[in-house]
């Protein structure tokens, strides 16, 4: 006799209760639903033996209970340990002492006019300036691979910033002073490529970056660019240092043909009004040749030039650069050319310089000036010349100078054997002298003025005056 078969009702019964009991996160097929209640649509209980179903939660076994997962485990966090304490050794942040301060106090005021004596307040090696760097309150001095921002008055180091790198050169643009360290390139070649840029006052860090500039470099600054010297590369930077432009061999070269000329060498530079003048020196030209072009180009990989003319005679020298205007000083014709904004030659006058002050490029190929608002001041090594800041016109000569001179508690000041000689702008009429004991040094003198304090550099130190 065949069974009747369970009615619709029992299973319809069954799995709305299964439905009811069933969890959302029970869907895995490792968890099967355990002692669910059968009820008859009667309402009667099912039968009380066994459950039908049986519950099994399957165990997973951690992944560390082996010997060899936590040997391995291990093994990886020493490597990782070793790579960072790799890293960190020779990182440049383990190599750098940065000492920042808080800005320094206001100066006293500067006199009205120079004082009769001066007194020497303190000297410091400085022998990676080639001008002592003074901005704000305070005075930057440079030696080895540090930098220090001291007070003026007293010379006490306020700030340090100081790396594991050599300086090539020091100077300030911005009210920061801007270092150039040397550095050599994974190809072997040496170089002056790390730039830093601090906050003068501080000593904080404003801008850093990875440059091209070439061993013995100096850097001119038209107050917005500056630019590093090299006998076959020239770099500018802007405020936050980024480059604007190459000119000349450029390393790692992308576009080709984007240079004007290439297998020149070059002899001097300056900078005015966003511009850059240098002397060329190429192939097959006749003479050396001045070429001017923008500091910040249309396109960043291609020079903008301005005018670039063939000088009439070789050994040329950079004298100096004001708004669209260049002198420079041809040796061998014993002139002063003067070029205007584009490219003519407007002037030419007699030079009257002993044959050494025209022998050599200037050190680094940065010319020795000064300005003021009235003057470019040229020093030549043995004689300052005084050039119209208009259009570098020459307009009077001190013969007995040891370096530019500067305004110093509103007065021009010009270094001079056995002290400093106070001298009328407009004709160089020596107003009054005041000795200053140097201490048997007898060379170039290079100045710079912060507040009531006349800062003297003597070959690598920097002397305080008041």
């Amino acid at each position: 006799m065949t069974e009747p078969a369970e009615g619709p009702s029992r299973n319809s019964a069954e799995g709305s209760v299964r439905g009811r009991h069933r969890r959302p996160d029970d869907d895995s097929e490792a968890t099967q639903i355990i002692g669910v209640e059968d009820v008859l649509a009667g309402g009667v209980p099912a039968s009380s033996g066994p459950p039908r179903h049986t519950a099994v939660r399957e165990e997973r076994r951690s992944p560390w209970n082996r010997r060899q997962d936590r040997v391995i485990a291990a093994l990886i966090a020493v490597v990782a340990v070793a790579a960072g304490v790799v890293v960190w050794a020779g990182s440049e942040s383990r190599a750098t002492v940065s000492d920042t301060a808080a800005p320094g106090p206001a100066l006293p005021s500067a006199p009205n006019a120079v004082p009769a004596t001066l007194t020497e307040l303190w000297s410091a090696p400085n022998g990676a300036e080639p001008v002592p760097v003074a901005d704000g309150v305070t005075t930057v001095t440079a030696s080895g691979g540090e930098l220090l921002g001291r007070d003026p008055l007293t010379g006490q180091v306020r700030w340090r910033y100081s790396r594991d790198l050599q300086l090539c050169t020091v100077g300030t643009a911005w009210s920061r002073a801007v270092a150039l360290f040397r550095k050599d390139g994974v190809d072997g070649l040496s170089g002056c490529s790390e730039v830093i840029a601090l906050d003068a006052d501080t000593g904080h860090r404003m801008a850093q970056r990875t440059g091209s500039a070439e061993l013995g470099t100096r850097l001119v600054t038209d107050s917005a660019y500056v630019t590093a010297f090299g006998p076959t590369l020239i770099d500018t930077w802007r405020d936050d240092l980024v480059e604007t432009v190459e000119y000349g061999q450029v390393p790692a070269l992308v576009n080709p043909d984007k240079q004007p000329r290439v297998g020149c060498t070059y002899g001097s530079v300056a900078a005015a009004s966003s511009k850059v003048a240098v002397v060329e020196r190429c192939p097959g030209d006749p003479g050396d040749r001045i070429t001017v072009y923008r500091a910040v180009p249309k396109d960043s990989d291609q020079p903008q030039v301005s005018f670039s003319q063939i000088l009439p005679g070789y050994k040329a020298r950079m004298v100096a650069m004001s708004g669209d205007h260049v002198a420079v000083a041809m040796p061998d014709q014993k002139l002063l050319v003067l070029y205007g904004p584009e490219g003519d030659q407007i002037a030419a006058y007699p030079l009257d310089l002993p044959a050494s002050d025209l022998a050599a490029d200037p050190a680094g190929g940065a010319p020795v000036t000064s300005s003021t608002a009235a003057n470019v001041y040229w020093f030549t090594g043995s004689k300052m010349m005084a050039l119209s800041r208009d259009d570098l016109t020459p307009k009077w000569t001190l013969s007995s100078a040891l370096g530019p001179g500067v305004l110093f508690d509103n007065q021009l000041v010009v270094p001079i054997q056995g002290g400093l000689a106070v001298l009328n702008e407009q004709n160089g009429a020596t107003i009054r002298t005041i000795g200053v004991d140097r201490h048997g040094y007898t060379g170039p003198v290079r100045l710079s003025t912060i507040g009531p304090v006349l800062l003297e550099q003597r070959g690598d130190t920097v002397t305080a005056l008041k």
